[in-house]
């Protein structure tokens, strides 16, 4: 059996930290990568990604997604954007040229919660062309969803869930730390999230949503609260800077409703450097019912390795899926590959 052809739209911090674990890999290969950074542009992702190239062929980022298209990948890797709306066009164009995808768009993680109507011409574009769509990362995809539903499978009742995720956004790129505010004054935090341009954490309609429906719950109503989290200090990460008195990351909270009651909880505070200030990172799950359950993890699942990881060791679960729009819940649970990835094909 042939290596399983790999293309990547999008190699920034999430794109290239996929292709780096692709490498590592067997039986699958990276035919294709689709970039329009200028500082990546025509140059070879072993440059760009400062390793050995050894025996692996050559691959040059492109700026056209064409270039990728034509080397006919099995599944394509998507890492450019946050929501369903604004990743559409290219997942459509990837459905109709016949190659299965994994986004990692927050919103694609369960792309009904909000846009129900864009999720069925997804689900019918995936199914006409024969491969499937799938969103998923560490948080829409994991820690703060999949991992509470599976924790209900040990209970007889439910009463409330609590999910809690403490994490640095340090690992992520540029497009995650505009999302966030960071390096933005207090005043421009308050004014985007009056005027909706600030986006914060994108994914707790999506988590509740994808927990309610997996147990049962009917979400009748979503709430969601921004703070900024202010730094004291000077904090520098990668691809983020906020200086003393500026907003370091956000403090994102929301609810689920169930017949009037908040049924579900979520606590998400995340910024650049945490430990700088004396935050310590962790995951925290909360249930309520019969028996009582409760999870800690201490630090934190990083979320950038998190995340790539996610969508790497979900490559063959993806390609064996049934046509359509698929979420977590639907596909075998995630697990990692330490194998060849063909031997999990079926088809």
């Amino acid at each position: 059996m042939e290596n399983i052809k790999v293309g990547i739209w999008g190699f920034g911090a999430m794109g290239s930290g996929m292709a780096k674990m692709l490498l590592k890999k067997k039986g699958v290969e990276i035919v294709g990568v689709c970039d329009r950074h200028d500082t990546r542009v025509n140059k070879s992702i072993f440059e760009v990604l400062n390793v050995e190239k050894g025996d692996s062929p050559e691959v040059k980022i492109t700026p056209e997604i064409d270039d990728v298209i034509n080397m006919k990948p099995d599944i394509a890797l998507v890492a450019t954007d946050s929501f369903t709306r604004k990743t559409f066009p290219k997942l459509k164009l990837l459905l109709e040229n016949k190659i299965n995808i994994i986004s990692t768009a927050e919103e694609m993680a369960y792309p009904k919660a909000q846009d129900p109507e864009l999720a069925k011409e997804l689900n019918e574009i995936a199914k006409a062309n024969g491969v499937s769509v799938l969103g998923t990362g560490i948080n829409p995809g994991l820690i703060m969803d999949l991992l509470v539903v599976c924790l209900t499978g040990c209970m007889t009742e439910v009463e409330h869930i609590e999910a809690e995720r403490v994490n640095s956004l340090s690992p992520f790129g540029e497009a995650v730390m505009e999302e966030q505010g960071v390096g933005i004054t207090v005043e421009e935090f308050e004014k985007g999230v009056e005027d909706g341009s600030l986006a914060g954490h994108v994914g707790f309609a999506e988590s509740i949503k994808m927990i309610g429906d997996a147990i049962g719950w009917n979400v009748e109503k979503l709430d969601q609260q921004m703070k900024p989290i202010v730094t004291s200090i000077d904090r520098k990460s990668p691809y983020g800077f906020a200086k003393a008195g500026n907003v370091a990351g956000v403090n994102m909270t929301g609810q689920g409703y169930v017949d009037g009651e908040v049924k579900i909880d979520m606590k998400h505070p995340q910024q650049i450097e945490p430990e700088m200030e004396g935050t310590h990172t962790g995951d925290y799950i909360r249930i309520k019912g019969t028996p009582e359950v409760n999870m800690s993890i201490k630090p934190e699942v990083e979320g950038g390795l998190g995340t790539i990881a996610m969508c790497v060791n979900m490559i063959p679960h993806v390609i064996n899926a049934p046509a359509g729009l698929k979420t977590m819940i639907d596909l075998p649970v995630p697990r990692a590959i330490m194998g060849d990835m063909r031997d999990l094909i079926r088809k």
